[in-house]
């Protein structure tokens, strides 16, 4: 077994990617890198809005300051690798880079899918108990559920990713996506994989499970807090407060249903879809989600701008 992990540790894997479309390789470097450019100033301009502006010094704004973090370094971890593979013609990532790759991606993942529940039950205590909101989501308590998730999705990535390194890969080292997608890299895999696949599934359904019936559970005492709000201006507010957060947990937990299909060739599109989906695309969103549904975001962004066209 040590021999064969050896073996592996000095094979290259080939990123096919979006080879077998040569037509639409440039089109796709041009609108990846786009996509990119404005996920990385998107996400990096929220984490500078929330830093400079002491009104949006609280809990929420810290844990959307945190979401912001975990996308720019998503997207900063795949998206580079797969505009690399659409311009050159060696397609491939080390043993080494492939394993670390998903090692940080798996990370981000199930930190970000327990960050979005965190907030859940930020919006719950603040729209259920908002006179005691501040003393409630203390900066103890906030910290604390920040560096639970960041430890926890360590963890689990981690438990999966050493699941991998045990097993071997021979000749068969090719990766039909552009990135370490755990499917793929088991594909690739000469050794039996059970083990390592019955333990991504139960870390999987185990981390999926548990974040939304967090999510849920406080959503549905949100609707019912909202629900009894004797005014329709509450209720219209209490609505478009929940609205930013309650698009990006649908668009996060419904691209997880794009891995959910049979793993045969007609799937590997579906794949790329929903890697794209998670790793460019989510990223991207977010930030233009939060910023343009937010007010006080927008105006720190309206204050930016007319000092700095002032100071010209």
């Amino acid at each position: 077994m040590m021999d064969e992990r050896n073996l592996s540790a000095g094979i290259t894997f080939v990123l096919l990617g979006f080879s077998e479309y040569p037509q639409l390789q440039v089109p796709l470097f041009l609108v990846f890198l786009a996509v990119y450019t404005v996920s990385v100033v998107g996400n990096l301009g929220m984490i500078v809005i929330i830093r400079i502006n002491p009104k949006l010094h609280t809990p929420m704004y810290f844990f959307l300051r945190h979401l912001s973090f975990l996308d720019f370094c998503y997207s900063c971890i795949i998206t580079p690798k797969l505009l690399e593979i659409l311009v050159v013609d060696t397609r491939t990532i080390s043993y080494v880079g492939c394993m670390m790759q998903f090692f940080f991606g798996c990370t981000l993942v199930i930190t970000e899918m327990f960050m979005l529940a965190v907030m859940a039950y930020d919006w719950f205590v603040a729209v259920c108990n908002p006179l005691l909101y501040k003393v409630a989501m203390s900066p103890k308590l906030c910290s604390l559920l920040v560096t639970g998730t960041y430890t926890w999705g360590g963890m689990c990535s981690l438990t999966i990713t050493h699941s991998l390194l045990e097993l071997s890969f021979c000749n068969s080292n090719v990766i039909h996506p552009f990135g370490s997608e755990y499917s793929a890299i088991v594909s690739a895999s000469c050794s039996d994989s059970y083990f390592s696949q019955m333990t991504c599934f139960i870390i999987s359904t185990l981390n999926e499970v548990c974040s939304l019936l967090i999510i849920l559970t406080s959503y549905i005492f949100i609707i019912v807090r909202i629900i009894k709000l004797p005014s329709a201006g509450g209720l219209r507010k209490a609505f478009s407060t929940c609205a930013s957060h309650l698009t990006t947990i649908t668009m996060f937990h419904g691209v997880i249903l794009l891995y959910c299909v049979p793993n045969s060739r007609n799937s590997r599109l579906f794949i790329k879809v929903a890697t794209v989906l998670y790793t460019v695309v989510i990223p991207m969103l977010n930030p233009l989600i939060y910023s343009l549904r937010n007010n006080a975001v927008k105006e720190t962004i309206r204050k930016l701008v007319n000092t700095k066209i002032f100071s010209h």
